[in-house]
């Protein structure tokens, strides 16, 4: 018997009409003597509704209460996709996060899977029923529900197939797959049919939100390969796994953008052991992840340091500031939130001569200003204009011939 775990996102069970076409579709991938886990997201912008919600009651909701509150969203949707499961002949059982035996770290809102005990899931399948399981839940030892962040259902499903010993995972949304660039902004740009683990991560990284990167990270250190592909269409989509087909590949895999991002600058802080621990603590204490960091040369024993940040952090980024500024001995600092990320992502860029080259010069070519520059082995990071993050992701993918891909 093969066994699958399968996640719809929450365009897909938006609607009564929906949740009917994914009950549908996981029919259909009953045939053939299989059997299968379905995990799901909360229904369309429920998440957002929710938080929009709590805000109105209160400016800053207690993180366990808001744990409480977003589980509601998969709570509802798995019991309702059980009874289009159920009305259409087939037998059907929703669990929670904490049913499905999913146990967490105690970070509320963004909590750690730390273990799966599916004996629950295992009976019921043994019993004859699909399973649909709410994703982005879990709770700790102590009983308490926590979620998994943004995008956790991805993660929750490809969890779930580990501990189930599944033969795959598949992850179903709105999208056709993992794409060259954002189709919204290149409509030719191409579905990649297979990629591998850590140019994948380096696209989640870099702003393509098609899967999570922890669930991509548990798939790689599990090997158990993710199958991303559309709801509403048959075809094959994209495959990510360990070692894609051999072939020849082009040295860029894709261009990834984003645009939650905002840019820090303390000036003329004095160049001396320990400041930059001193200025990157309390970001660190308060959960904000610091990006890019670009550190100019010392002019009068001082220098100015500059560091991305995601944007819908600035607002408490700018309430710290000050005490940093002042406990570094800094002059003062800038915060802007006009710019955007604009990565080039590719296991070609490891060793390949020219193409940092051919990056900048596309982007000159544009007339489009860099502003900070980060690299690692497989990706290539630039800072710009966010009103330009457009134009430069068409004119690197043209660059690179990904339309041809």
């Amino acid at each position: 018997m093969t066994r699958i775990v399968q996640k719809y996102g929450g365009t897909s069970v938006a609607t009564p009409g929906k949740l009917r076409l994914v009950a549908r579709r996981v029919r259909e991938s009953l045939r053939n003597d299989v059997e299968a886990v379905v995990v799901v997201s909360a229904m369309g912008d429920t998440t957002d509704e929710l938080i929009a919600l709590a805000h109105q009651v209160t400016s800053d909701p207690p993180s366990r209460e808001m744990d409480m509150l977003l589980s509601a969203g998969e709570t509802i949707s798995a019991p309702l996709l059980a009874m289009a499961l159920e009305a259409a002949g087939t037998a059907a059982v929703s669990l929670t996060g904490v049913q499905a035996g999913i146990r967490t770290s105690r970070a509320h809102r963004t909590a750690r899977i730390v273990d799966i005990v599916p004996q629950r899931v295992l009976d019921e399948l043994a019993a004859g029923r699909v399973v649909v399981v709410a994703g982005f839940q879990g709770v700790t030892d102590e009983m308490e529900v926590t979620t998994l962040g943004r995008g956790g259902s991805d993660t929750s499903a490809v969890a779930l197939a580990v501990a189930l010993g599944a033969d795959r995972c598949e992850i179903l949304s709105d999208v056709a797959g993992v794409h060259t660039a954002d189709p919204r902004l290149v409509p030719d740009a191409r579905v990649i049919p297979e990629i591998a683990y850590d140019e994948m991560l380096e696209f989640a990284a870099a702003g393509a939100v098609v899967v999570q990167p922890r669930a991509v990270e548990i798939a790689e250190a599990y090997s158990m390969a993710i199958e991303v592909r559309s709801t509403f269409d048959e075809g094959t989509g994209t495959v990510i796994c360990r070692h894609p087909r051999m072939e020849e590949r082009q040295k860029v895999r894709g261009i990834a953008h984003q645009n939650d991002v905002a840019k820090v600058t303390l000036l003329r802080v004095p160049d001396r052991p320990g400041v930059a621990a001193s200025i990157f603590d309390p970001f660190g204490q308060q959960g904000i992840n610091v990006d890019i960091i670009v550190q100019n040369l010392a002019h009068d024993g001082t220098t100015d340091v500059s560091f991305t940040i995601a944007e819908s952090d600035l607002r408490r980024a700018r309430m710290m500031l000050g005490a940093v500024a002042r406990d570094v001995g800094a002059q003062g600092y800038m915060a802007t939130a006009d710019i955007a990320k604009v990565s080039v992502v590719g296991t070609g860029l490891r060793g390949t001569p020219g193409i940092f080259a051919k990056v900048f010069r596309t982007l000159a070519g544009a007339g489009i200003n860099i502003e900070m520059i980060s690299t690692g082995e497989i990706h290539l990071t630039c800072i710009i204009e966010r009103e330009r993050v457009g134009d430069a992701v068409r004119a690197l993918h043209t660059a690179f011939e990904l339309e041809k891909i």
